[in-house]
């Protein structure tokens, strides 16, 4: 469905982001693509319908499939099938809390811009802080879990308000205000932290 969806916003005929429901917007756009394409108008996507619009686009990626998140969390990185680990995938943009391989709770996580990446590799949270406040930057940092020099996991109200339109200065920006309360009250000092592609 969601790649259905991804096809026909490709072409200006979805105007919204994939959502995996097929509901009246999904089926209107494809009546409105058979129309233009002298197909018989259904709303509903039959094998001449599919074919023609595979032609006329292409494979959609993950991120297209799932702009606003809630993407399926990534094949876990090796290192992350041992011990207490924030297992951070930069490919799915996902943070899946994992205790002994077994994945815990998954939240969407964004990161830094390419002037400010957020590191790869593997860490230890050294540092929590609830209600820290950078110093650097003046901003609120709530739920902060630092594990590279300044760089933390933290929620973000920016990205709960703006989506992936925006970037961290480096942290992982956490959306989910609950998940993320949740999750820091689990992870201890010391836990593993991963970040890989």
């Amino acid at each position: 469905m969601r790649e259905l969806q991804a096809r026909l916003r490709q072409i200006g005929w979805f105007g919204q982001n994939p959502t995996g429901t097929y509901g009246p917007v999904t089926a209107t756009a494809v009546e409105g693509f058979q129309a233009k394409r002298g197909l018989l108008r259904t709303g509903a996507t039959d094998t001449r319908t599919w074919l023609r619009l595979v032609a006329m686009t292409r494979e959609p990626t993950r991120h297209e499939l799932y702009p606003d998140g809630g993407m399926p969390p990534a094949k876990p990185d090796r290192r992350c099938l041992t011990g207490r680990v924030m297992c951070i995938s930069k490919d799915s943009r996902t943070l899946t809390w994992m205790i002994d391989g077994k994945a815990v709770t998954t939240v969407d996580v964004r990161f830094g811009s390419e002037y400010t990446p957020t590191r790869e590799g593997e860490f230890r949270v050294f540092w929590k802080n609830r209600d820290h406040v950078s110093t650097l930057y003046d901003t609120p940092m709530p739920y902060a879990m630092f594990f590279s020099g300044g760089q933390a996991v933290h929620y973000s109200s920016d990205f709960a308000a703006r989506g992936y339109n925006g970037a961290s200065h480096g942290c992982v920006n956490v959306r989910d205000k609950r998940g993320i309360a949740k999750l820091f009250k689990q992870v201890r000092t010391g836990d593993k932290v991963v970040i890989y592609k």
